[in-house]
């Protein structure tokens, strides 16, 4: 109803020397809340991926926490002791060091390893499609680039591999080339223009009867109960009235100070969070897109003044802005394959610390002292591998982390 209100209005061009001064109220969303969140999740899934992609497929724990800057845990929270609430995806073994210590190593279980063996499938079968998001994110930036740090805090949310550097961008150097930054930083470049990626998920889904391409009108909806003022609804119509600019064209002629610009943020957000797998963001990781993606100061307002389009969780100790239009209650109408592999992970989860609470994974003493010698050549090997060939990056994931030790 209220879309189809606004396709009888007759279409103006009006670029406003100043914002209308129009303030909506954030209005809880509880189902919307139980999509938010999602830090274990990632967490457990990057360390997964580092046990499963060492040669013996088992990774002492001091290596895995120099990697905790990957996996967005509070510093509070031993990685070790995070593992262990998992224990039917963690298995936990000890081998002595030289000094006669008790070292705790992890390695995955039978059907951790089967679920990681799919989500490998389902990854080759989509990696034209993960290619392509990071694409279409450096079109939308100035000169095609982004600090590598920018990278790192979209790449789960993109479903870039951890070690996408290698496993990705050196791959494709037709697309991407490594470069440094003004600033000093490494940054990644997109080397040529893909015209085919150049259009947002908006002008692609527009009606074909819609009258004017030029006002494209985003999906609305609003929690129950949340009712609008008529101001409000007034302005919002008018709003949704004016040019739509794609992200992917030149934007420096608009003025920052007007609704069309306004208008222009929403929709790099709206692009931004089509480009994500789960269609949710943690609105703290955008806050180094402002200067490539040429937004003004408090860009990240638009995300208040339109929640009819972005929800903003405050569940937890972050905020998680969510694309309305894309789920249904709490359920992305199109999901990708690569989350369904997500969510057994995250089904996994909920059962190992049920199941532990419960005490069905306690072990006896002497059980790990049989372990240590079973694993004994494994570690061996290990080792043989990590310290005889430094140059094998590819084999010697881990190495790359030293610095980032903080436990």
């Amino acid at each position: 109803m209220f879309e189809k209100m606004l396709q009888r209005v007759p279409f103006y061009y009006s670029q406003r020397r100043t914002l209308v001064n129009v303030k909506l109220k954030w209005v809880k969303d509880p189902v919307l809340d139980t999509v938010a969140g999602g830090r274990e999740l990632k967490a457990a899934c990057v360390l997964i991926s580092l046990i499963a992609t060492d040669p013996t497929g088992c990774v002492p724990v001091y290596n895995l926490s120099r990697c905790r800057g990957m996996l967005g845990l509070s510093d509070d929270i031993k990685i070790s002791t995070f593992m262990r609430k998992y224990p039917n995806i963690f298995e936990e073994f000890h081998v002595r060091d030289s000094g006669g210590t008790r070292v705790p190593w992890f390695r995955l279980s039978s059907e951790a390893l089967e679920v990681y063996q799919e989500e490998i499938v389902a990854f080759q079968k989509c990696t034209i499609d993960i290619l392509n998001r990071l694409k279409k994110l450096l079109m939308m930036c100035r000169n095609r680039m982004l600090p590598l740090q920018t990278i790192d805090q979209l790449k789960w949310d993109l479903s870039l591999p951890f070690d996408y550097e290698n496993s990705m961008v050196k791959r494709h150097p037709e697309w991407f080339r490594m470069v440094r930054l003004d600033d000093g930083r490494d940054g990644l470049k997109l080397v040529q223009w893909d015209e085919s990626l150049a259009f947002s998920h908006l002008e692609v889904n527009s009606s074909p009867a819609t009258e004017n391409k030029e006002a494209l009108a985003f999906p609305i909806g609003f929690t129950r109960g949340f009712g609008l003022k008529k101001k409000c609804i007034k302005w919002l119509e008018e709003w949704q009235k004016l040019p739509y600019t794609s992200p992917y064209v030149d934007a420096s002629h608009l003025d920052p100070r007007t609704d069309v610009s306004e208008k222009r943020i929403v929709g790099v957000f709206h692009e931004l969070l089509h480009l994500t797998i789960q269609k949710k963001i943690e609105r703290k990781n955008v806050s180094n897109l402002r200067k490539p993606l040429g937004l003004p100061q408090k860009f990240t307002k638009a995300f208040e003044r339109h929640p009819g389009i972005f929800y903003i969780s405050k569940k937890g100790d972050t905020q998680t802005v969510i694309l309305r239009e894309t789920y249904d209650r709490n359920q992305l109408i199109e999901k990708h394959p690569l989350v369904d592999i997500r969510e057994r992970y995250a089904t996994m989860m909920k059962q190992g610390f049920l199941d532990r609470s419960r005490g069905l994974y306690k072990k006896d003493k002497g059980e790990d002292l049989e372990e240590d010698e079973s694993i004994a050549s494994l570690v061996r090997e290990r080792n043989r591998i990590q310290f005889t060939s430094e140059e094998d990056s590819e084999f010697n994931i881990l190495s790359e982390y030293e610095s980032d030790e903080t436990n």
